[in-house]
């Protein structure tokens, strides 16, 4: 087996789990200070007065919102490989797997272009359906448009990322962002304070460091035995491996498109309420809060990795396990984050800036939505064993019920019918993740997700193929 490999079908569970989880949590870490570095350099270093720095961090917040959508759309792609090669690392199919990564980049490329052009068409009426506010409007179309111009470096490092996932290797991972982190920064500084680029600046800083990070881990990957090579003739579609693909992708996608679609929808609930001051609040509990879900966000790719080579291996009872171990690590982490909100919301939001009514607001909003930090570890995990279990489906129904029934008429009906402001906004957010917690745990324990969806299982009779 490769150095690029990890055996999950094997060894103590909850040893092997932390070994994965911790270099992916610090690799999700600098991966979030993308976003977390825009936010504060723009918000302190911007060459302008403090409303005009309110005006742009806002823009910021809400053209990232519409470039997280785009990178869902094809999430789901990202998610299908990492459950195919992991079942097939599993299943012991070498060429198998190899077959899906040529795949998945293949259709990645494809898609990306035809994203990428379709969304620079329609950024100005995506922008005025969220209610930009008008001072906000210029910044957010500059910073959206540089972005979605880097479309392509942004899917390709998310698929090699997760067929690393997939493979068990979460060091290489850590190492691509890493790099990419520290370009982003020194960009970041160059473009924002030394050149005041203002919200193209981080724009700029964030697509040429993930381009960086790609091309750096492709050279890496394919001179270290990766079972890929990165070479044109292999970048083919397999037409089996692509039918599995869409199958497993397509619900994952819309089910984070939808997830996005309801954040977007209280964006413009928030809009509505406060204006660009709301908003830029809004958009710094969010960036905060990208760090805050990390360990979840950890442990459920741990479970799901996990659970996708032992089901290929056919161990139900060990991918199971991974599930409480996950639930369990995530679960301290993610206490002591929300105890920390809760004592010192305003210090966190003063990080960002220091416009006394954006910090007021943002104190407001935390205060309700920090609650979610007590319940994502356990739905994430739900989630990640399901979704390593190849149950796509159920976790698009999932979605929709919480985010599109729940969060966005909760948002609604406590932000702006009751006028509970952003206090009532910030409530949607763990009453839908309540409700997905409750439907998830359902599925699980009724032992629904040990149906074989993919077919990928190991034949104890058949040696390794190559």
């Amino acid at each position: 087996m490769s150095k690029l490999q990890r055996d999950f079908t094997q060894g103590a569970i909850a040893k092997g789990m932390i070994a994965f989880s911790m270099p992916f949590l610090l690799s999700n870490i600098l991966q979030a200070l993308y976003g977390a570095v825009d936010m504060w350099v723009v918000g302190n270093f911007s060459h302008a007065d403090e409303a005009m720095r309110t005006a742009i961090l806002s823009g910021v917040n809400i053209g990232s919102q519409i470039t997280n959508l785009v990178a869902m759309m094809v999430s789901g792609l990202t998610v299908s490989g990492t459950v195919m090669v992991g079942q097939y690392v599993g299943a012991r199919k070498q060429k198998d797997a190899s077959e899906t990564v040529g795949t998945m980049f293949t259709l990645m490329a494809l898609v990306g272009v035809v994203l990428m052009t379709l969304m620079l068409i329609f950024s100005g009426p995506m922008l005025r359906l969220l209610d930009t506010p008008a001072e906000a409007f210029p910044h957010a179309q500059s910073y959206l448009n540089i972005c979605l111009s880097g479309t392509l470096f942004i899917f390709g490092y998310n698929a090699v990322s997760s067929i690393q996932r997939g493979l068990g290797d979460s060091v290489r991972p850590l190492m691509f962002v890493g790099v990419a982190c520290l370009v982003n920064i020194v960009l970041d500084l160059w473009l924002v304070r030394g050149l005041g680029m203002g919200a193209a600046g981080a724009a700029w800083a964030t697509v040429i460091a993930q381009a960086v990070s790609l091309i750096l881990a492709a050279l890496y990957l394919s001179r270290n035995k990766f079972i890929f090579d990165f070479k044109l003739r292999s970048f083919r579609i397999k037409r089996e491996k692509m039918k599995m693909m869409i199958s497993l992708g397509i619900p994952s996608s819309v089910q984070s498109i939808v997830v996005n679609i309801s954040f977007l929808v209280m964006t413009a609930v928030v809009n509505g309420i406060g204006g660009a001051i709301a908003s830029a609040a809004v958009g710094v509990v969010g960036k905060f809060n990208s760090f805050a879900i990390l360990p979840a966000v950890a442990m459920s790719s741990s479970v799901s990795a996990f659970a996708a080579q032992n089901i290929g291996a056919g161990q139900y009872d060990r991918a199971k396990k991974s599930l409480g171990v996950g639930i369990g690590i995530a679960m301290a982490i993610s206490t002591l984050v929300f105890i920390a909100v809760q004592i010192f919301p305003a210090q966190v939001i003063e990080f960002f800036i220091q416009h006394e009514e954006t910090v007021q607001s943002g104190v407001e909003y935390m205060r309700t939505f920090s609650f979610d930090y007590l319940l994502v570890p356990v739905q994430f995990c739900f989630n990640g064993l399901i979704m390593g279990a190849g149950h796509t489906k159920f976790t698009l129904f999932s979605a929709t019920l919480s985010s599109l029934l729940l969060r966005i008429p909760v948002a609604v009906i406590l932000g702006k019918v009751l006028g509970w402001g952003l206090m009532g906004v910030g409530l949607a957010g763990p009453a839908a993740t309540l409700v997905g917690v409750c439907v998830a745990g359902w599925f699980v324990f009724s032992g629904r997700w040990m149906k074989n969806t993919t077919g990928i299982h190991r034949d104890e009779n058949a040696t390794e193929n190559a």
